[in-house]
């Protein structure tokens, strides 16, 4: 369905579309949105973190660059498209990469170069919390940067009078106000679910910690404050205004929702928000986001705990490794082909070659293959060396082997999930799939609804991310009915009808992927001794 352009022209025209920002690991992206929540102009802009004396980082001038070439190139596209200026916007979200820690001075000053989620320099502070707290602190978390700071000796940390994460940056430049949504807060430090606030307990017993070392700060007087959607994080500056549009033509007054981690627009983009519903984000790398109906019953370091943002409490399995090694051996069918002079379409291959594994034995016939081209955390391996395993009379054919690759994709994933479904009897009513290992109609979807034993739903369009996100979650915030939750804004205006395309797990496939997991797991052993030997 394309765009009304004189329906998009006037809304741009009078005000009324909303922008959403987000800063991916990769690309910043902006999406422009109209009245009923659909995109009608976007902007990118491409940038790289940098390791910097062993710590990776983007500069404050790559960050500001960054965000204004974004935001012009949007302006490009309405320009191309519609022939106007954006002057005024109903509402504007941003959000970034979640995690990691920017810490600033009584004068606004950046006391260390950013640090972003990627480094795992605070191994022995996310022990020490976790032992602490009785919860999981990942490393990229930012408690887990400042406390690590701490155990270094770090001279800045005496002088911190706020720290926060990139989006809390950003609004904080935009509207003067420190605040955070509590989906990104959730990635800072563990948030109380009853509250919906940062932890008091813990925040408590981190100061205790501390307390020797005199610092001048209580660890609450330097967090930002922690809102949900919907509720007033400020509004555009004339400052911002100027930061944001080089042009000078952007008018200040616009509300801006809180800012939100990628996690959170994810959920927002997938229309995965309510009680008892998911997410399945499947290409590189893969995680799955469970919205919980209560805490779990105790601390799992496979399992990170963090918000809807709308506060509701989420478990998050991540995993480093998914498609790689399946896009490998793909590449290599490619290569055979092209040796007898057949060229052929790589879109086609995956899609036979998926297709075909479908036909398979629902254990596989006894093959197994790790798909580890780097550590994965929830089967202990610091480093990865791909692998496939047979026996001599393990039945070896193509079908099997591809869906031996499949099983392998999600196998760590489903290893994750598996806490949660079977010790701790988490329920689940829907769970949306979305990224690359979807691309090919139902093959995906049925190993993802064989693993978690629960239905897939796989939407026509994976919208436009987490831009298209956090442009939702301002809209809620300009748009939003009286008493209207998160839920039933995006059930009601975003995604009336478009439920996706759902599918049951079959129980023959449900038992064949057990199966498989339990000859994966103890055969680990030889993926350990690969890593160890394989120098």
């Amino acid at each position: 369905m394309g765009v009304d352009v004189n329906k998009a022209k006037s809304v741009i025209e009078s005000g009324k579309a909303v922008l959403g920002i987000e800063f991916g690991s990769t690309r910043i992206k902006a999406v422009l949105i109209d009245e009923s929540n659909a995109p009608i102009a976007s902007g990118s802009h491409e940038w790289e973190n940098q390791l910097v004396n062993g710590i990776w980082t983007y500069s404050l001038d790559a960050i500001w660059k960054g965000l204004q070439d974004c935001y012009a190139d949007m302006l490009a596209d309405v320009k191309k498209q519609y022939g106007v200026e954006v002057e005024n916007l109903a509402g504007i979200g941003f959000s970034a990469m979640m995690h990691g820690y920017m810490a600033f001075n009584k004068d606004d000053e950046l006391l260390v170069p950013f640090r972003t989620w990627r480094n795992t320099i605070t191994g022995q502070a996310s022990a020490e919390l976790f032992d602490l707290f009785n919860y999981n602190i990942p490393q990229r978390w930012s408690i887990a940067h400042l406390y690590q700071a701490i155990l270094n000796g770090e001279e800045h940390v005496k002088d911190i009078t706020f720290f926060t994460t990139l989006a809390g940056y950003i609004h904080w430049q935009m509207t003067g106000q420190k605040v955070i949504g509590v989906g990104d807060a959730a990635g800072m430090f563990p948030i109380d679910i009853e509250t919906r606030d940062f932890n008091k307990t813990m925040i408590e017993k981190f100061d205790k910690l501390v307390a020797p070392k005199g610092y001048p700060w209580k660890l609450e007087e330097i967090l930002p404050k922690v809102l949900l959607a919907g509720q007033d994080a400020g509004t555009l500056t004339e400052e911002g205004a100027k930061k944001l549009d080089v042009s000078g033509k952007l008018k200040a007054g616009i509300p801006i929702c809180p800012p939100e981690g990628d996690a959170g627009t994810g959920m927002a983009a997938t229309n995965s928000v309510a009680v008892r519903t998911g997410n399945v984000s499947a290409g590189t790398s893969v995680f799955a986001m469970i919205v919980l109906e209560k805490d779990l019953s105790k601390a799992y370091p496979e399992i990170d705990m963090v918000t809807t943002p709308s506060g509701d409490l989420v478990a998050m399995v991540h995993c480093n490794n998914c498609t790689s090694d399946l896009n490998a051996w793909v590449g290599l069918f490619r290569e055979f082909s092209e040796t007898f002079g057949i060229e052929v379409d790589m879109n086609k291959l995956f899609g036979t070659l998926y297709n075909k594994a479908l036909e398979g034995d629902k254990d596989c016939g006894g093959l197994l293959a790790y798909n580890y081209f780097s550590g994965e955390p929830i089967t202990d391996l610091e480093e990865g060396r791909p692998l496939f395993v047979r026996k001599p009379d393990s039945k070896f054919n193509l079908a099997n082997f591809m869906r031996t690759n499949l099983y392998a994709s999600l196998a760590t994933l489903k290893i994750g999930l598996d806490i949660l479904l079977k010790a701790e009897d988490i329920r689940i009513d829907k769970i949306m799939g979305h990224g690359g290992l979807f691309k090919t109609k139902g093959v995906g979807q049925s190993i993802l609804a064989a693993a978690m034993n629960s239905p897939v739903s796989v939407m026509e369009t994976a919208g436009e991310g987490g831009a298209w996100g956090i442009a939702l979650l301002a809209s809620y915030l300009v748009n939003k009915g009286e008493g209207e939750t998160l839920e039933d804004f995006l059930n009601a205006k975003v995604f009336a009808g478009d439920a996706g395309v759902e599918m049951q797990p079959d129980p023959a496939d449900v038992a064949g992927f057990d199966a498989y997991i339990e000859a994966y797991k103890a055969v680990l052993p030889a993926e350990r001794a690969a890593v160890e030997t394989m120098k």
